[in-house]
């Protein structure tokens, strides 16, 4: 059997299942938009992608992300993103984006926006995309609603995901649940994925029961409780697990922590994701 070396993984053709846009977008285009609009970085170019912690990277990321004015800026990123991808072998990614984030548009109109930059790119030999925007767990259930009532039908969305700090937000999955419910009467189909990472493993049982997940983005802390990981393997509900995250957001002090094979050993489906693009610099 050949051994695998990091070299080696570096050359293979990937799938990504957890990567949002809002996190592939490079400091050099960061700077650019914050001169054209006139708007003050937030930190020297060079500091925008070190942070300690997960309160931290959505405040930064909240500032760059209100650059995202226009629909032809928010088609580009959608598009430079799947260029960027593709330069890492991957041959196609599922990618969220946070509507909520958007001031400067209206939530249908920059997912339409950012989904002709996936398709224009994909045209162009670059990773094929395809989005799953996110619902809020701040938001009202009726704008959670909204969002899914206008998600239906465009093609190149493929899943719901709620989103939001849940370690501040409790336990919110009541709240959504008309939403994936509306989603999974719909004939389009679309699937229902969870990001849960600082969440209580009581919060990760809420998703299951009140959401039927298709799988969990994250969710490292359902290793606590040995009977929900023995749920999650009878039902085979996968885990999207994000080793750099876990380090940046300080669950774990290292990636080689041995947390993916003991899910894989408890017979957890688990796939390996970035959370955000390799190439920001």
């Amino acid at each position: 059997m050949t051994k695998v070396t990091r070299e080696s993984a570096e050359g293979l053709p990937k799938v990504e299942l957890h990567v949002h846009v809002e996190a592939c977008i490079s400091g050099d285009t960061i700077e650019k938009l914050a001169g054209e609009l006139d708007d003050p970085m937030i930190r020297p170019k060079p500091e925008l992608f070190r942070y300690g912690s997960l309160a931290e990277f959505l405040s930064i990321c909240e500032c760059w992300v209100d650059l995202l004015r226009t629909e032809e800026i928010a088609e580009q990123v959608a598009y430079v993103a799947a260029r960027l991808m593709h330069e890492d072998d991957i041959v196609y990614a599922e990618v969220f984006t946070g509507p909520r984030y958007r001031v400067w548009l209206h939530d249908h109109v920059q997912i339409e926006a950012m989904c002709r930059g996936f398709a224009r790119a994909h045209q162009d030999g670059f990773t094929d995309c395809y989005l799953i925007p996110s619902i809020s767990r701040e938001q009202l259930p009726e704008w959670a609603m909204d969002i899914v009532d206008r998600m239906v039908g465009i093609d190149q969305v493929v899943g719901l995901s709620p989103d939001g700090n849940e370690a501040i937000l409790g336990r919110t999955s009541e709240k959504i649940r008309k939403g994936f419910r509306t989603r999974r009467r719909s004939r389009h189909g679309l699937k229902r994925t969870l990001r849960r990472i600082l969440g209580s493993v009581g919060g990760v049982s809420d998703d299951l029961n009140f959401l039927d997940l298709d799988r969990i983005n994250h969710c490292v802390r359902a290793i606590e409780d040995p009977e929900l990981v023995e749920h999650l393997a009878e039902r085979r509900v996968p885990l999207r697990i994000c080793p750099t995250s876990n380090v940046i957001t300080e669950l774990h002090d290292s990636i080689t922590n041995g947390l993916i094979d003991a899910f894989y050993r408890a017979g957890v489906p688990v796939t390996v994701n970035s959370d955000h693009s390799t190439r920001r610099t």
